[in-house]
This record gives C-alpha cells, sequence and structure tokens, in this order.
C-alpha cells in the first residue's frame, strides 16, 4: 500500500439542508437541483471558482476543500450572508415543506486529497460534527425569519471574524458544540445573517415551563361556598290587596272578578309616597 501523499492545509466548508428527509421524493429531487444551482450563484458573487472546490455530495448537502489560494476572509464574511440572500428570494412565497433552510460550518486544516473513500483529516472531522452540533440547529429555530444558520471553529472566529468585521464579531454567539455519542466538543461560534444570535431565545425552556407548573401546584386551594339565591317574593316580602277583574274568553272566577287581601298584620314595606 502506497504511503499518504502530504497533507495539504485547506479552508473547509459543509453546509447541510434543514428537514430534508421530511419531504416526498418529488421535493427532494427539487431541493437537489435548487441546491447545486444556489451554490453556484453564491459562489460566483462572492468573487470565487467553484470548478476548483473539491466538493463531496451528501444528497442534502456537501463537504467542499477550497483551493490553496482561497481568501479565508471572503469566505467567512461573504459566503453565508450571500447565500442567505439568495434564498430569501428563493423561498419567497413558497410552502413550508418546499423551502430551504441550510446549516453551514466553515473550519480549516489538514487534509489528505487522495483518500480512497473520503478526505482524512480531523479537520475534515470537525467541520462535520460543527455542521450537526446542536447549537447551530437551534439556531435556526431561533429564528424563523432566517434561511441560514453559520457556525464557525474557534480558530476561525480568532484569526477571522475577530481582526476582519465584515461581519460584526458582536453578534456571534460563543458556543459548546458538543456531540457525546461522537466523543466531540469544541468551542464554536454561531452567526445569522441580520440577527443577532446573541440575544436569549424568548421562548420558555421546558424547564422554566416545569417550574412554572410546580409553583402553581404549590399555591394552596379554597374552597368557596354559596348559598342558594332567595325568591325575590320571599326576599322583598311584598303583599297585594284589591282585586283583579277581567274579560273575555281568558277571565277566571265568577263574574269575572278575583279578590286578592293581605293579612293586617302583616304590612307591605312598600309604600306609596
Amino acid at each position: 500500500m502506497p504511503d499518504p501523499a502530504g497533507p495539504d492545509r485547506r479552508v473547509l466548508v459543509a453546509v447541510d439542508m434543514e428537514s430534508y428527509s421530511r419531504r416526498d421524493n418529488l421535493l427532494q429531487y427539487r431541493a437537489q437541483q435548487d441546491f447545486q444551482a444556489l451554490m453556484h450563484d453564491a459562489v460566483r458573487e462572492v468573487g470565487l471558482d467553484r470548478t476548483r472546490w473539491v466538493t463531496q455530495q451528501l444528497g442534502d448537502g456537501e463537504l467542499a476543500i477550497l483551493p490553496q489560494d482561497t481568501s479565508e476572509v471572503t469566505v467567512v464574511s461573504r459566503f453565508a450572508p450571500t447565500v442567505d440572500r439568495l434564498l430569501r428570494t428563493r423561498n419567497a412565497g413558497l410552502a413550508p415543506e418546499a423551502r430551504i433552510r441550510l446549516r453551514i460550518s466553515i473550519h480549516q486544516g489538514l487534509v489528505h486529497l487522495d483518500g480512497m473513500n473520503g478526505f482524512p483529516g480531523a479537520a475534515v472531522v470537525a467541520v462535520c460534527r460543527l455542521l450537526d452540533a446542536p447549537p447551530v440547529k437551534a439556531a435556526l429555530t431561533r429564528f424563523p425569519a432566517a434561511n441560514v444558520a453559520l457556525i464557525v471553529s474557534d480558530h476561525i472566529y480568532q484569526d477571522v471574524v475577530r481582526h476582519y468585521r465584515e461581519l460584526r464579531p458582536e453578534r456571534f454567539q460563543r458556543v459548546a458544540a458538543v456531540l457525546p455519542d461522537k466523543n466531540f466538543e469544541a468551542t464554536a461560534w454561531i452567526f445569522v445573517p441580520d440577527e443577532d444570535a446573541t440575544v436569549a431565545d424568548p421562548r420558555p425552556t421546558e424547564p422554566a415551563l416545569a417550574s412554572v407548573t410546580e409553583h402553581l401546584a404549590d399555591i394552596p386551594t379554597r374552597t368557596v361556598t354559596t348559598e342558594p339565591a332567595k325568591p325575590v317574593a320571599a326576599e322583598a316580602n311584598v303583599q297585594f290587596a284589591g282585586s283583579i277583574t277581567a274579560h273575555g274568553p281568558a277571565s277566571f272566577g265568577n263574574n269575572n272578578t278575583m279578590n286578592i287581601s293581605a293579612a293586617d298584620e302583616q304590612p307591605s314595606h312598600l309604600e306609596q309616597r
């Protein structure tokens, strides 16, 4: 078996489509077509040559290894915002299940380009793990109007974002990218175009909701009893005296007259004034 060729230090970009597996076959087919057109347009707009990118297609995304002379500042600062803008136009008026929303991760490091089944190198593993990190997935949920969530390694943030301020570093959220089942943990930074990723999610978390429920359960209950309402006539103690005379088929009594009298010892409390 021949020895591997020396590794090259490259900029790595990984891209993944949100909710791809939930689409039916036709929507997946269309999404793949739109994804390729989108990538070509975005790369051209930022002034790069996609034909020189070494890519590994993933169906719902891709891993790209960029040429050695690629400007890290250009890729980090312009690629994600350009993709977001193009998607804003593409997604306008589409049903939610047809929209394309992307996670993008950027890292750099040593990679072997002559691997027999991919591209060996810890940097390749890292950029793919960053793409799958829960915080960047949550960013698309936190900002439903956004079309792109970008996650960069700490190395990219310290070397590029912090010094070359085309993207505002104060709007990057520092996160711990942890994937226990992959034995991966790294510091990373999240950016969402036209949003401030450092703003806390206003929606209550499940622990917060549980705390409110427990608090309500601790509030003592009080039983309130009410007495039945008394009849109005008895309450008012109204007494009538006199006679009623009626004529016609609905009349009553002898000679159409009914006498009503009240006990003299229980005078009415209603007095004519």
